[in-house]
């Protein structure tokens, strides 16, 4: 008598149960790993620093995730195009201060992040977290001095009055 064997189906389903378990592993892993990443890099600075010049906007943009992003032009002398140095604001308190200090000086220290996975958190690698407003009594770029070593341009001298007719 030959045997007919007939196919489990628990087999089958057992396969395909672990292809999916492996498969939602997978995506677990994936979400974690981002999220570790995300983590990183919005905690630990790539670097730090202080810039200052006038802010010319501060605005809070954004499709979906609202992030307010500022920018200041730093002059280094009058007459030439200012540098545009944009940054993000991620604390509300310096936010409301900078709504404040637009078209003054300011001086901001910022820390750097780099590789944040989405625009979500910020436009920009640099977050701003101090604040320091310049008097206004202070230079500014269209009073801004020259470089050191350049002189400044003689006045022109009046002739001096001589006697009236030619010379012998």
């Amino acid at each position: 008598m030959t045997r007919i064997e007939v196919p489990n189906p628990s087999n089958r389903r057992s396969a395909g149960g672990r292809f999916l378990k492996a498969l939602a592993l997978l995506a677990v892993l994936a979400a974690a790993g981002l999220a570790l990443w995300t983590w990183l890099t919005l905690t630990w600075a790539y670097s730090d620093g202080e810039r200052a010049g006038v802010l010319q906007k501060f605005s809070r943009k954004g499709w979906i995730c609202k992030t307010r992003e500022g920018e200041i032009a730093q002059y280094v002398v009058a007459g030439v195009s200012p540098q545009l140095w944009q940054f993000s604001v991620r604390d509300p308190a310096i936010a409301a201060r900078l709504d404040k200090d637009v078209g003054h000086r300011v001086q901001l220290h910022y820390t750097e992040h780099r590789g944040i996975p989405s625009s979500c958190f910020a436009e920009t690698g640099y977050f701003v977290d101090q604040v320091t407003e310049e008097p206004d009594g202070e230079q500014s770029p269209q009073s801004a001095s020259p470089l050191p070593g350049a002189t400044a341009p003689a006045a022109p001298q009046a002739a001096a009055p001589g006697p009236a007719g030619p010379k012998p």
